[in-house]
């Protein structure tokens, strides 16, 4: 039987030709409670993150690499998308808060857009599917319990089996994984069907930190 493999947010991903970024995020679909794709972001955002399927990412010794080459990945689909929202004037006889300008991708600036106006950045992810961000809160039936540092998945059928938690909970600076079975959702954080004192009798686990 294959070893789970963990995808650490914030960790380096590699192409078949060099580093192209770390992952900033990773898509599930709630339903399968299966990992879709990873958002490989540019380091310190110099580009747009882009929607890495799944079956192009291979874990090695914890390193993720993405079986294609730099330019190739810079061709997938964005992971987000971003829209200016008018200033207090509003735009053509609408008022602020009806009109969005197209997307933004970067590329210059717009003229016209008026004082005040706002870039409003949102993930494009698939239709049904979520994004879970390191850093997300974790809520336990009593309360937050820490927050997220990664996944844990089955290699086969990339079912998600743990929620790596971050350290430095209110106990102290263990680390645990949280199986999948305790978890209700996945809206405004990771929800789960357990409590802290659950958590905390967890076994310790060894977590993979990104550098920087």
């Amino acid at each position: 039987m294959a070893e789970p493999t963990q995808f650490t947010i914030g960790a380096d991903a590699c192409c078949s030709d060099g580093i192209c970024g770390e992952v900033s995020r990773v898509v599930v679909d709630p339903v399968a409670r299966a990992v879709t794709h990873l958002v490989v972001e540019p380091k310190h955002r110099q580009g747009i993150g882009r929607l890495v399927p799944i079956d192009l990412v291979k874990v090695v010794d914890r390193d993720i690499q993405v079986h294609c080459t730099r330019e190739e990945l810079g061709k997938l689909d964005p992971a987000e998308e971003t829209e200016f929202l008018p200033g207090e004037k509003g735009y053509g006889g609408y008022g602020t808060g009806e009109v969005f300008y197209r997307p933004y991708y970067g590329l210059g600036t717009y003229r016209g857009l008026g004082m005040g106006s706002q870039p409003v950045t949102y993930d494009t992810v698939p239709l049904g599917e979520v994004a879970v961000r390191r850093g997300e809160h974790v809520h336990a039936t009593d309360g937050d319990i820490g927050k997220v540092q990664g996944l844990v998945i089955d290699p086969q059928n990339h079912h998600v089996t743990h929620v790596l938690l971050q350290e430095g909970h209110f106990w102290g600076h263990k680390q645990v994984a949280i199986p999948i079975s305790a978890v209700t959702g996945v809206d405004d954080g990771i929800r789960l069907k357990i409590s802290k004192q659950d958590v905390q009798n967890l076994p310790a686990v060894d977590i993979d930190h990104p550098s920087g």
